[in-house]
């Protein structure tokens, strides 16, 4: 048996990198915490713009049919907002996913950045799988860090304006209320639901980017892709995360609301929305999140993009 000592490779060398190796290597390791921090810059400035299409969406999901049901369409559920609540009624909750869209995307990206290291294959991309992969680690990783508690706040948030008297006075006495009444678990209701409509989101919507800034580039790595094309690619991708998942998120919406109780699990909620309502209330909110998703993705990315060349220029 030979003496010589054991080689043990570096998982952070890449076969594909140049003379400057090395500096390269950091350069890839970096990535992780540069996802993390740009991630979550996008994630305020994302969430400031495309808040009032969020609250529609989520107040036609909660809307059922019967004496109860509230809202026609979208048009009526805007100007009975308004009209009972005032402009910045289309607000509510922001508070919410400010606290909330920072920490989630920054765990979405910096995770997303982190599996990509780790995935990519020999000539420096990903492969079908490594894309799917990638998403789906980030986006199962923001459903249990962020996005769980922080969906159920704003739910219960949007749902209490639903009521005549609302009862949560701001962000910090609606979540004491809610642990208060429901315990730390409350603050988890649906988190199966959240982990498949997270999970099956970014799967779907990195997968898709991914795919066309392959495309895009045609096998050279280095090409340079324009901030506009970034944000049409990003729209197409949102755009297949809504079709491909509005089911799942009517589902967590719903097992999110103050009327959860009612619910024994996700199963439950689906077998008991589909005979009361039909099929077609696992669509509801389709439109409004559409618009809302197309548009917050395409700019999430372009953010996203601008602020990591800003990084690379200066976070070496």
């Amino acid at each position: 048996m030979s003496n010589r000592p054991v080689a043990f490779k570096n998982p952070f060398s890449r076969p594909w990198m140049s003379e400057t190796g090395a500096a390269a290597a950091a350069g890839e390791k970096s990535k992780g915490l540069k996802g993390v921090v740009a991630g979550g810059i996008t994630g305020g400035i994302e969430i400031c713009i495309t808040f009032p299409t969020e609250y529609v969406k989520t107040q036609l999901q909660l809307d059922e049919k019967g004496g109860s049901k509230k809202y026609t369409g979208i048009g009526d559920c805007i100007k009975k907002t308004v009209k009972s609540h005032g402009v910045f009624g289309l607000y509510r909750g922001l508070s919410v996913l400010i606290y909330g869209s920072i920490p989630k995307s920054a765990v979405r990206f910096g995770v997303f950045e982190q599996a990509r290291l780790y995935m990519l294959t020999e000539d420096g991309t990903l492969s079908t799988t490594g894309k799917l992969a990638c998403g789906l680690a980030a986006g199962v990783s923001e459903a249990i860090f962020a996005v769980t508690p922080m969906e159920t706040v704003k739910v219960k948030f949007i749902n209490d304006l639903r009521l005549e008297k609302p009862r949560f006075r701001g962000f910090f006495h609606g979540v004491r209320t809610i642990v208060r009444e429901d315990g730390v678990g409350g603050l988890y209701k649906g988190v199966t639901a959240t982990v498949m409509k997270q999970g099956s989101n970014q799967a779907i919507r990195f997968f898709v980017m991914e795919s066309l800034r392959d495309w895009y580039k045609g096998g050279d790595r280095d090409k340079p892709v324009p901030k506009y094309i970034v944000a049409l690619f990003g729209g197409i991708a949102g755009a297949a995360s809504v079709f491909g998942n509005t089911p799942i998120d009517v589902v967590k919406t719903r097992m999110q609301g103050l009327e959860a109780a009612k619910y024994k699990n996700t199963w439950d909620c689906f077998i008991k929305t589909w005979k009361a309502e039909g099929p077609f209330a696992f669509y509801k909110g389709t439109v409004p999140r559409l618009s809302r998703v197309v548009f917050d993705v395409a700019i999430t990315f372009t953010i996203y993009d601008s602020i990591m060349d800003l990084f690379n220029y200066v976070w070496k």
